[in-house]
C-alpha cells in the first residue's frame, strides 16, 4: 500500500520564468517545462548546499520522493542544454505558506505572508499571482 500523497513544500518563487539559449528567438525554439517543485530541488540541493535528507525535510516529503524529483529536474535541464531548448518554469503540484506576486509594470517578484493589492516598489495595481 502506498504512502498518503503529501503536499510538496516550496518555500521561494523563482525569480525568472525561465532561460532560452542565447541569439535564438524564442519563437523559433522549442522548450522543457521544469516545474516549480523541481526548481525547489535544484535550489536547495545546488544552491542552498542542503543535503537531500535536509532538503526532503523542507519540502515536506520522503528522501526517496525528493531524490526522484531532483533526478528529474536535472534530466529536464540537461535535456534543454543538449538539445538547445528553451526552460520554462511553472506549474506543478505544491504549495505554499506565502503569497506570491509578479509586478506586470516594474517585474518585481513579492513574497507576502497576506494577499497583496499592489507593489511595493512601484505601487502599481497591475499584481499577477504566482502561486495557488
Amino acid at each position: 500500500m502506498p504512502n498518503r500523497k503529501r503536499n510538496r513544500r516550496v518555500s521561494m518563487p523563482p525569480q525568472m520564468e525561465g532561460f532560452k539559449p542565447f541569439g535564438i528567438p524564442m519563437r523559433e525554439l522549442q522548450s522543457e517545462v521544469l516545474f516549480v517543485e523541481e526548481f525547489e530541488a535544484i535550489r536547495l540541493i545546488d544552491y542552498e548546499n542542503l543535503t537531500q535528507e535536509e532538503a526532503a525535510v523542507k519540502m515536506n516529503i520522503s528522501r526517496p520522493t525528493f531524490t526522484r524529483l531532483y533526478d528529474k529536474a536535472r534530466k529536464h535541464i540537461a535535456k534543454a542544454f543538449v538539445e538547445g531548448k528553451a526552460i520554462i518554469i511553472k506549474g506543478g503540484d505544491y504549495i505554499t505558506d506565502d503569497y506570491w506576486y509578479k509586478c506586470r509594470d516594474c517585474n518585481e517578484t513579492m513574497v507576502s505572508i497576506k494577499p497583496a493589492d499592489h507593489c511595493r516598489i512601484c505601487d502599481s495595481d497591475n499584481i499577477l499571482p504566482l502561486n495557488k
